[in-house]
């Protein structure tokens, strides 16, 4: 027996040297299933049709290019190599280009993704956060440099210049698009001084939008803390961004004029407010002061207004008596002045001197008897214009 027994390995290797030789690149249309997106960044998934399926591999390097996120179901037509897999005796294609098989299959993808968000609740109005009326930060999600940028900040310049825009620039279409959506939103989440935020981007086909229908970046909206106005493509455009938005814009240009109010209504509301509240002020002070006076005419008010008014009166009368009381002890003692000095002026020596009488005084004494009179002492006489003095008086005997 002549026939050549080979190992797994040798059987292995010329299967993978016969297959990789004559399918060197392939372009393969399938369905989806079992897809996984690896921690690593890798994808794995297995591409099937009615009657076959094969394995897939889509390495990180390459699967960055693919605008959408695959989904199980989707049909797509991928590219790459037939390679076999030796630990599993398997064949499988490395992928290295994806694209949907038909704007029908995004939009199925689309169908399916928000029927799933739907069921779990993202899109319930209950949940939704309100807009805030006078937005002093408003957050803007889009790309630098792009036209709904330039569109964004001119209504708000036209319609609301105290707003503060803070733009978190992000790639809108591509590439690493839903994830550099999602980076700006959390951010301007941790930056925390937003009121409000506006994801933005002008219109496009349904792959250039596609971005704005992630699952990553329809879950970080819903988480925001932030209310969110989406203002995506055109007013015809809707993407899963607008469903789990806190509200939905038809475009750029509406999302900010829904942010922000106009300075004109503004005055006009302020003007009415102050005219409203003028009315209502007077009409309330009207209302209190009839109030006032049903209290003040009151029995209960009036009586005891009237106690007040009984004492008021009491406390006068005890003064005008005082008043009185006062006067009359004061015209008593005045009567008493005037009599003492009318006393007081009878007996005044200057007088009674001018009438001839006079002071008779000896050694400072005051002599009313000649029998008082001593001898040998001089003798003053006191007259109404002069003092005379005469010296040693001696009584006749």
């Amino acid at each position: 027996m002549n026939e050549q027994i080979q190992s797994v390995s040798e059987i292995t290797d010329e299967i993978k040297f016969t297959l990789e030789n004559n399918f060197g690149r392939v372009s393969v249309i399938g369905e989806i299933s079992n897809f996984t997106a690896h921690y690593s960044g890798h994808w794995y998934f297995t591409l099937k049709d009615s009657n076959a399926q094969i394995s897939c591999t889509m390495w990180k390097s390459y699967n960055r290019g693919v605008f959408f996120k695959p989904q199980d179901g989707m049909k797509v037509i991928v590219t790459g190599s037939v390679n076999v897999y030796p630990p599993r005796g398997s064949y499988q294609i490395n992928t290295k280009v994806m694209t949907p098989a038909g704007e029908g299959e995004l939009q199925a993808a689309f169908e399916r993704l928000k029927r799933r968000l739907a069921e779990e609740g993202l899109f319930r109005e209950e949940l939704k956060k309100p807009i805030p009326r006078f937005p002093r930060k408003i957050g803007i999600v889009t790309a630098d440099g792009a036209a709904a940028l330039r569109d964004l900040i001119s209504v708000a310049t036209r319609r609301y210049p105290l707003a503060e825009l803070i733009h978190a620039p992000a790639k809108v279409q591509g590439e690493g698009a839903a994830e550099e959506i999602v980076a700006a939103i959390e951010k301007l989440n941790r930056y925390g001084k937003v009121d409000v935020i506006i994801v933005a981007r002008g219109g496009g086909s349904l792959e250039d939008l596609w971005a704005f229908n992630e699952e990553i970046v329809a879950r970080t909206i819903f988480a925001s803390k932030i209310p969110v106005i989406s203002g995506v493509g055109h007013e015809v455009d809707f993407t899963i961004a607008d469903f789990v938005s806190d509200l939905r814009a038809p475009t750029p240009t509406a999302a900010m004029e829904l942010a922000t109010p106009n300075s004109d209504d503004i005055f006009a509301y302020l003007n009415d407010f102050l005219y409203t509240s003028q009315i209502k002020i007077n009409d309330y002070l009207n209302s209190k002061k009839s109030t006032i006076e049903q209290i003040l005419s009151s029995y209960g008010f009036r009586k005891n207004i009237d106690s007040v008014y009984n004492r008021v009166q009491f406390v006068d009368n005890l003064f005008t008596g005082l008043k009185n009381s006062v006067n009359r002890k004061t015209q008593n003692w005045n009567y008493k002045i005037n009599l003492a000095n009318k006393t007081i002026e009878a007996a005044d020596v200057k007088k009674n001197l001018k009438k001839g009488y006079s002071i008779v005084r000896q050694n400072e004494k005051i002599i009313n008897s000649a029998k008082k009179i001593l001898q040998d002492k001089n003798i003053n006489i006191e007259f109404y214009d002069d003092k005379i003095e005469l010296e040693k008086w001696r009584q006749k005997n």
